[in-house]
């Protein structure tokens, strides 16, 4: 799946799931976990980053249709792993496997990077691997708030205990929907030595989207970070 130059959105247009590639990041060094590749660690027997492969090519379209055009994979580790374990999910030349540009672990910027490299398509939804129970309507309440406000980008908000252990609307910036015309300005800041993800879609045009609506999930965007959290996905 080669990279082709992606023209600006036009929010104008009637866009649809397939107008959007997934990119699942899983180029972290997975330290709290004791190094390993977290998006190889299993949940009920099946690789996180297999479950989130899984539910983003079974995404509801809704009024958009479709289906998602295909995905990438960012990691810095067994890459062929990834290949097949998206290959047998999309199917054959329909996912991309890429590390990030150098070998710092610049964190999801990086991976963002990355994937903007080598998407073809208009937009691109993220994930995190660790985080393999995301509602399948994701693409469509992204997308549908992109369009609406005209934006860059759409990020979710959902329910996260704080410190204080209180439960409140937190945004989850590496569940997003963005343009890949975004692609320049993230480079320039990425060279410029940023690397905080608030920092660098202050500049961009964003809105977000709560994901605290009646039926929603609260544990959609639970992510494991540690061995133990894996467990508590379980239970």
């Amino acid at each position: 799946m080669p990279k082709t130059e992606s023209a600006p959105v036009d929010h104008a247009s009637a866009l649809t799931l397939s107008d959007i590639t997934a990119l699942v990041l899983a180029g972290g060094r997975g330290m709290r976990m004791g190094g390993v590749d977290k998006g190889l660690q299993p949940l009920h027997g099946v690789p996180m980053a297999q479950h989130a492969l899984q539910r983003l090519a079974t995404q509801q379209g809704g009024p958009y249709g479709g289906a998602l055009a295909g995905a990438i994979v960012n990691a810095n580790r067994n890459p062929g792993v990834y290949l097949d374990m998206g290959e047998a999910t999309f199917g054959s030349g329909r996912v991309q496997v890429v590390p990030d540009r150098d070998a710092e672990f610049a964190g999801p910027l990086a991976g963002f990077q990355a994937g903007l490299d080598v998407c073809s398509t208009a937009l691109m939804l993220t994930v995190p691997c660790d985080s393999p129970l995301f509602p399948l309507d994701l693409a469509q309440r992204l997308l549908a708030a992109l369009l609406k406000a005209d934006a860059d980008m759409s990020v979710v908000m959902a329910p996260e205990a704080g410190r204080d252990g209180q439960m409140a609307l937190r945004s989850q910036p590496v569940f997003c929907l963005m343009s890949t015309a975004v692609a320049p300005g993230l480079h320039a800041f990425l060279a410029a030595g940023g690397r905080k993800v608030d920092a660098w879609t202050a500049g961009l045009r964003l809105v977000q989207v709560p994901f605290d609506a009646l039926g929603d999930d609260p544990r959609a965007f639970a992510n494991a970070n540690t061995l133990d959290e894996l467990r508590q996905l379980e239970s």
